[in-house]
Protein backbone atom coordinates (compact mmCIF):
# COMPACT_ATOMS: atom_id res chain seq x y z
CA UNK A 1 0.00 0.00 0.00
CA UNK A 2 1.21 3.72 -0.89
CA UNK A 3 2.07 6.01 1.84
CA UNK A 4 0.10 8.83 2.68
CA UNK A 5 1.99 11.94 3.15
CA UNK A 6 1.09 15.02 4.65
CA UNK A 7 2.04 18.05 3.04
CA UNK A 8 4.30 20.60 5.82
CA UNK A 9 3.35 24.66 5.91
CA UNK A 10 6.14 27.20 5.97
CA UNK A 11 7.05 27.51 9.65
CA UNK A 12 4.59 30.58 10.51
CA UNK A 13 2.35 30.40 7.85
CA UNK A 14 -2.04 29.83 7.65
CA UNK A 15 -4.65 28.40 5.47
CA UNK A 16 -6.98 29.86 4.30
CA UNK A 17 -9.89 28.77 1.69
CA UNK A 18 -10.07 31.35 -1.81
CA UNK A 19 -12.66 30.30 -4.52
CA UNK A 20 -13.14 26.67 -3.02
CA UNK A 21 -8.90 26.30 -3.17
CA UNK A 22 -6.51 25.95 -0.27
CA UNK A 23 -4.12 28.34 -0.09
CA UNK A 24 -0.98 28.64 2.02
CA UNK A 25 -0.39 32.54 3.19
CA UNK A 26 1.68 34.37 5.87
CA UNK A 27 -0.23 35.22 8.88
CA UNK A 28 0.59 39.47 7.71
CA UNK A 29 -1.55 39.04 4.84
CA UNK A 30 -4.39 41.10 3.86
CA UNK A 31 -6.82 40.66 1.43
CA UNK A 32 -5.44 43.42 -0.18
CA UNK A 33 -2.08 41.40 -0.33
CA UNK A 34 -4.04 37.78 -1.35
CA UNK A 35 -5.54 39.73 -4.27
CA UNK A 36 -1.91 41.29 -5.71
CA UNK A 37 -0.93 37.56 -4.80
CA UNK A 38 -3.48 35.91 -7.41
CA UNK A 39 -3.17 39.35 -9.65
CA UNK A 40 -6.55 39.93 -9.03
CA UNK A 41 -6.78 43.43 -10.52
CA UNK A 42 -10.18 43.45 -11.58
CA UNK A 43 -11.91 46.96 -10.15
CA UNK A 44 -15.54 44.90 -10.16
CA UNK A 45 -14.53 41.96 -7.94
CA UNK A 46 -16.88 41.36 -4.98
CA UNK A 47 -15.52 39.92 -1.97
CA UNK A 48 -16.75 38.46 0.49
CA UNK A 49 -14.55 37.09 3.75
CA UNK A 50 -16.32 34.65 5.80
CA UNK A 51 -19.59 35.35 3.73
CA UNK A 52 -19.81 38.85 4.65
CA UNK A 53 -18.82 41.83 1.88
CA UNK A 54 -15.95 43.50 2.58
CA UNK A 55 -15.75 47.16 0.94
CA UNK A 56 -12.83 48.04 -1.41
CA UNK A 57 -11.44 50.80 1.11
CA UNK A 58 -10.76 47.78 3.96
CA UNK A 59 -8.96 45.35 1.54
CA UNK A 60 -5.79 46.20 3.26
CA UNK A 61 -6.41 46.71 6.42
CA UNK A 62 -8.98 43.44 6.58
CA UNK A 63 -6.38 40.65 8.55
CA UNK A 64 -6.51 36.98 7.07
CA UNK A 65 -6.52 34.39 10.00
CA UNK A 66 -6.52 30.33 9.74
CA UNK A 67 -9.55 28.61 8.01
CA UNK A 68 -10.95 31.96 6.84
CA UNK A 69 -12.88 31.50 3.79
CA UNK A 70 -12.38 34.06 0.37
CA UNK A 71 -14.41 34.01 -1.83
CA UNK A 72 -13.82 36.60 -5.46
CA UNK A 73 -16.72 37.14 -7.66
CA UNK A 74 -16.63 39.41 -10.92
CA UNK A 75 -19.73 40.33 -11.46
CA UNK A 76 -18.80 41.40 -15.28
CA UNK A 77 -21.40 38.61 -17.42
CA UNK A 78 -20.98 38.87 -21.09
CA UNK A 79 -23.68 39.32 -23.20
Amino acid sequence: MGKMTQTQDPPGHIRVVVNGFEETVSPEFSIYDLMARLREGDRDLIVEHNGRFVFPARYKTTRLSPGDRIEMINPNFGG
